[in-house]
Order: structure tokens, then C-alpha cells, then sequence
């Protein structure tokens, strides 16, 4: 099971993620109780079903989903999960910052899948604040190694909107 860093710490992770099985479809899984994270297709499929049975609900953006199918739909959302299938992926980083900066998404956004220590620092510039770490990854090495290799950053980004040469002119 992934270890989850959530607010530098390591934290239990409540939240199920549903995954569509072999023979399954987006209309005929079967919809657990609990903090759950729907797969878009899921969410686009059954969205007013899941919206009157579940009270908090999650959403899982795979590489290929476009955020724009579910900007609308934001505020239902307590947590967002970004897939990374492999650490050569960046596609989710694109994803984050479209979610915090373009459609101003407030919730939980959380790193999940390929999730090393070395792309923390860079996660949480984009906007993430929960990681899933990959199976197998010590948590605190990665909490004392991961959020802070730079004891600066030039360029503006969604944790620091002001680049650098403007902050020290101020």
C-alpha cells in the first residue's frame, strides 16, 4: 500500500480508489460506500448517481483524461488524484496547474502512482499537497529529502507566483 505524505507528514490514507475491472464498464461497475475516488470515465458516465449516494467524493485524472470535461464539476470534488504511470511522465504536472491556476480548484490535489521523492519539490510548485508515495518508498526520506533541494526558485509558479527578481526588489 502507497504511504501518503499530506501536510509534511506521513498520514493514513482513508480514501478507496475504484478501478474498473476486466469485463467491467464505466455503467456497470459496481459503486462502493465510502470516500471513494471515481476514474473520470466513472464520474462522466454515472456523475448524478455517484453525487446522491456519496457525500464526499473523489476523482482520478489519468494522463490522457482532459481536465476541461470536469471544470465545470470541480466543487463536488474533496480530493482530486493525478496519475503518474511512470516517473518519465510529466503530463500530471500540466494537469496540476491547470486545476490550481486555469480553474481555481481548492481541494485536495494529490500525486498518485509512479511518485518518487525526487519530483516533490516539483509537485508542490504545481500545486499539489498530498503525495501517494510508490510502493516500496521510505515516507520520511522523502519528507526530509524531497520538498526542499533549492533554498530558492526563479521562476514564478502556482506555491510562488512572484519570480524571483521581483521578490527581491521588494
Amino acid at each position: 500500500m502507497a504511504q501518503l505524505i499530506k501536510q509534511g507528514n506521513v498520514t493514513a490514507d482513508t480514501w478507496k480508489t475504484l478501478e474498473i475491472g476486466e469485463g467491467e464498464t464505466p455503467e456497470t461497475v459496481v459503486l462502493p460506500a465510502g470516500d471513494v475516488i471515481f476514474p473520470l470515465a466513472v464520474w462522466l458516465a454515472r456523475k448524478n448517481e455517484i453525487v446522491s449516494c456519496h457525500k464526499r467524493i473523489g476523482l482520478l485524472l489519468l494522463p490522457d483524461d482532459k481536465v476541461e470535461d470536469v471544470a465545470a464539476d470541480l466543487e463536488y470534488f474533496v480530493v482530486v488524484a493525478v496519475h503518474f504511470p511512470k516517473f518519465v511522465d510529466g503530463r500530471g504536472y500540466s494537469t496540476a496547474a491547470l486545476l490550481r491556476q486555469r480553474y481555481h480548484y481548492q481541494g485536495e490535489l494529490r500525486a498518485v502512482g509512479d511518485v518518487l521523492h525526487d519530483q516533490l519539490f516539483f509537485m508542490q510548485r504545481v500545486g499539489f499537497d498530498s503525495y501517494a508515495l510508490k510502493d516500496g518508498k521510505d515516507a520520511i526520506h522523502a519528507i526530509g529529502k524531497g520538498f526542499a533541494p533549492f533554498s530558492e526558485t526563479y521562476q514564478a509558479s502556482t506555491d510562488q507566483p512572484e519570480p524571483h527578481f521581483r521578490r527581491r526588489t521588494a
